[in-house]
């Protein structure tokens, strides 16, 4: 059943134009991601589809009657609300039966009205929507619904805002950027949410690994122009290098063949008189092929990078505290060259306090924090891009500095390494304020390396930058010779770029973890499952009879302490074999083929790692 046709879509703003006569389709069910450059259109296609921007030309056909759930990038609630509010003032049958029933239970409506609250409750089976509503909300953090929404900070109001989407069901969800603003838990919440519910989506994200596993479908709008893929990430990947291999030997074909017909129409202008005039219109067109142009842009990364000496960043005995909540306590580290330490933790536990103590917009309760004197720090704060709007962009970038030092002693004007972050000179006159939230992203990250730094402090980097600059943004930060500290809720960039992380417990413990997040995940998953099998083992032993106490302890037969001894050994092996998947997983291979047999094959491996980690510990209470 189909619930969206958009058919020779066509949006320009004056002469840039930012899609040409696009068509595709929606059906029911479906779950499409849209990729695209930052600056393509991606925000202004979605209000174009939900009827908040005026379309160029086209038409966007809606299945009639059906409803439609739109999470954008700017949130307008009623600032005298408190949260309940905003929540239950949700214009569907199931919150009216709702607040039908509430308005009964706290009126004191009489026996009738009362009844008739009840059916209307079970006959919609609304009891069950008001779990899920408290389970959305629980899984974002609202837990103070009388809290105005007016003292509300943004993220909060984001997650308000996708909260409202999900609790009224609509039939067709389109979401922007969903996972901005939301800490690693939340997120993985919501992936298995979205991959679990039956609904159909249409969502723009640059979380490749949410991507992966909520979406069945992909297109990207490239050049004006609209691809569909039908699979995953990983196959929209090889699928795109096909594309773009053959539209390229088709224009070489063509470049040969206007070669030959050029040759013709001079040497031959009698003969193009009394020839059929269709080989003159096909000269014109084979003309137009040939001289087609593919844009193929990416940013270009490139610092010279100062000299970094033997003492780098070093934490002794740190503390901080706000009140009676504690963000570091007696913390020690000591930086060391090419460390790539990756910062997780919940919402609130005091990350970005953390990065403000290294910074010195904070200072410590007690401790030290000493920095070498060679350090030059990079920071690209996630609230701190105050990039003044009334600027043309090369003013932005001329106020900091005029000539750029690359390495091996090369110089770039500030024009040149605006050209290198996709801003070619005709848009380097335009103002701040025309650009898109990801083209004012890469502006910010472009300023912030301009001063070379040798130790990157990311707070969030990954925010509304679109894929391909992404992959650009890891590959440089892979060859980086300097440190890296990254706060980010992508798992992906996270996965593929730090090799330890701090994690933050609460209370002021951080706890420095050897290995990936995803590595971190797993042995959590781990401990979590031993944590409850000790305490039903516990339960188990304080409600067995008194007289079981005097039973001999029960001994491992023989073939169980083989069994026991295999398990160890079988265990070591798969966890071997599954992190070498991971890494083959993290080295960028593109072959879906591959990726769909080690997906399998880690699949497998966690089933019989979970299977043998259950019988390991029921055999080894009896040692």
């Amino acid at each position: 059943m189909n619930y969206l046709s958009v058919e020779e879509l066509s949006k320009s703003f004056g002469d840039r134009v930012l899609f040409d006569k696009i068509s595709f389709g929606v059906e029911k069910g479906q779950k499409v991601a849209l990729i695209a450059k930052n600056g393509a259109g991606k925000t202004t296609f979605l209000n174009c589809l939900t009827g908040k921007e005026p379309v160029s030309e086209g038409r966007i056909v809606w299945r009639n009657d059906i409803t439609v759930g739109y999470l954008n990038q700017e949130q307008i609630f009623d600032s005298t609300h408190t949260i309940n509010e905003e929540i239950f003032k949700a214009d569907n049958t199931f919150m009216q039966a709702i607040n039908f029933y509430n308005d009964a239970v706290n009126n004191g409506a009489d026996a009738d009205t009362f009844q008739q609250a009840m059916d209307r409750m079970d006959s919609l089976q609304a009891w069950d929507y008001e779990a899920k509503l408290k389970q959305i909300l629980g899984s974002l953090q609202l837990h103070d619904l009388e809290q105005r929404v007016n003292t509300l900070s943004g993220g909060q109001k984001k997650r308000l805002a996708l909260a409202k989407v999900l609790i009224e069901q609509p039939e067709f969800i389109i979401l922007d950027e969903p996972t901005n603003h939301l800490d690693l838990e939340m997120i993985e919440w919501l992936e298995n949410y979205l991959a679990t519910e039956n609904m159909t989506l249409l969502m723009v994200t640059h979380d490749r690994y949410f991507l992966e596993r909520v979406c069945d479908s992909i297109i990207e709008i490239d050049n004006g122009q609209l691809y569909s893929y039908k699979g995953s990430y990983a196959y929209y990947i090889e699928k795109k290098q096909e594309r773009e291999s053959i539209t390229m030997s088709e224009i070489e074909k063509a470049k040969n063949l206007y070669k030959k017909e050029l040759e013709w129409m001079r040497r031959m202008p009698q003969a193009r008189a009394t020839k059929a005039k269709s080989r003159q219109d096909a000269f014109y067109e084979v003309e137009k092929s040939a001289k087609r142009r593919i844009k193929k842009e990416e940013v270009k990364l490139e610092v010279v990078g100062q000299r970094m000496g033997g003492k780098i960043l070093e934490f002794h005995h740190l503390r901080k505290s706000f009140g009676d909540k504690k963000i570091v306590e007696d913390f020690n580290y000591t930086f060391k060259r090419g460390d790539r330490v990756g910062i997780v933790g919940p919402n609130g536990v005091g990350k970005s306090s953390f990065i403000k103590l290294i910074t010195g917009e904070l200072e410590a309760d007690g401790g030290k924090i000493v920095q070498g004197e060679t350090v030059v720090v990079g920071h690209y704060a996630q609230d701190g891009m105050h990039l003044d709007e009334d600027k043309r962009i090369i003013d932005v970038v001329k106020d900091i500095a005029e000539i750029i030092p690359l390495a091996k002693g090369r110089k770039i004007t500030a024009s040149q390494f605006l050209e290198r972050f996709l801003f070619p000179p005709k848009q380097q006159y335009t103002y701040v304020s025309k650009l898109s939230g990801g083209e004012k992203r890469r502006l910010y990250l472009l300023t912030v390396l301009m001063d070379n730094p040798n130790f990157l402090i990311l707070d969030e980097p990954t925010n509304d930058l679109d894929i391909m600059t992404l992959n650009v943004l890891e590959d440089f930060l892979m060859e980086f010779e300097g440190c890296v500290m990254v706060v980010t809720h992508d798992r992906f960039f996270m996965d593929k770029i730090v090799d330890h992380l701090f994690v933050f417990k609460g209370d002021g413990i951080i706890k420095d973890f050897n290995g990936k997040y995803t590595d971190y995940k797993e042995e959590s998953k781990r401990e979590a499952k031993e944590a409850a099998q000790l305490a039903k083992a516990e339960q188990v032993k304080k409600a067995a009879p008194v007289v079981e106490k005097t039973k001999e302890k029960k001994k491992l037969s023989f073939n169980e302490q083989r069994e026991f001894d295999g398990l160890e050994k079988s265990m070591a092996e798969l966890e071997k074999r599954k992190a070498e998947i991971n890494e083959l997983m993290l080295s960028g291979i593109s072959d879906a083929e591959e990726i769909t047999k080690l997906s399998k094959e880690l699949a497998a491996i966690n089933d019989d790692l979970e299977e043998q980690e259950m019988r390991w510990l029921e055999l080894s209470e009896l040692v």
